[in-house]
């Protein structure tokens, strides 16, 4: 087989995890052509593997139209989220800023147009479920919001996202035991929100830091302005992630 795909090997011998399936498919249909062609050769219709059932059965699926179109399938419905499960066992940075957003785009990276979108409606609903009812809570939303990325990104749409400021607050009241401390919080909240030329939100070095710094480091400049809503935001964003669960 090796001479067909150009000596690459179709399972890589590594700890996959969640990913095993997805590399599988991934690397079998890179070789879709190097295939065919191994199971149309002189080499493979005069081995012994080609007289076992096993072996006449992988070259009928290997040779039929809807095997390819059904890897197809797989690999479209699970790249998106392969790479959200990817982002939430990363070990560069802490992902709770950024796994409300990645699923969103998943979401979109996903949507295909109106003749396919019938196709994979059952599997989305599916996924939509499991976000809900597993992914999808007010940390993330929090984590989300007290990102400078996407937070300054688009100030007018976060503001007017419903559902991100209410789970904001959820989480307020839900890690801040203190009634007074979450009254503080939310005090300090608008300077995050409204920052002038004047806050430290808007130092030229703030700004600068806003892609590229973790959003937890980031949050320790701001110790002077807002302290109550610093320490917040880095116990939210510092919080660790991982896959486990959904796999």
């Amino acid at each position: 087989m090796w001479r067909y795909t150009g000596l690459k090997n179709l399972l890589r011998l590594a700890k996959t995890r969640f990913a095993t399936a997805f590399i599988a498919l991934s690397s079998i249909y890179k070789q879709q052509d190097n295939l065919r062609k191994m199971f149309v050769s002189d080499d493979w219709t005069s081995s012994k593997w080609a007289k076992g059932q096993a072996g006449k059965k992988a070259a009928q699926s290997v040779l039929t139209y809807s095997f390819w179109v059904g890897i197809i399938y797989a690999l479209k419905v699970t790249g998106p989220l392969i790479r959200v499960l990817r982002l939430v066992d990363g070990e560069k940075k802490p992902a709770m800023g950024y796994i409300y957003e990645a699923m969103d785009q998943a979401t979109i990276a996903a949507s295909f147009n109106d003749s396919e979108k019938h196709k994979y409606e059952s599997i989305y609903s599916i996924i939509d479920k499991r976000w809900d009812c597993q992914l999808h809570r007010p940390l993330h939303a929090a984590g989300y919001y007290l990102n400078p990325e996407f937070y300054y990104n688009d100030l007018v749409a976060m503001e007017r996202d419903k559902e991100v400021n209410r789970d904001l607050i959820k989480c307020i009241e839900r890690l801040v035991p203190s009634i007074q401390m979450q009254d503080m919080i939310m005090r300090e909240l608008p300077l995050y929100q409204n920052s002038d030329t004047e806050s430290l939100f808007e130092s030229a070095m703030a700004v600068r830091h806003r892609k590229t710094e973790a959003p937890a480091e980031w949050w320790k400049s701001f110790e002077a302005e807002t302290p109550n809503l610093q320490q917040f935001a880095i116990k939210v964003l510092s919080l660790t992630c991982s896959s486990s669960g959904c796999e």
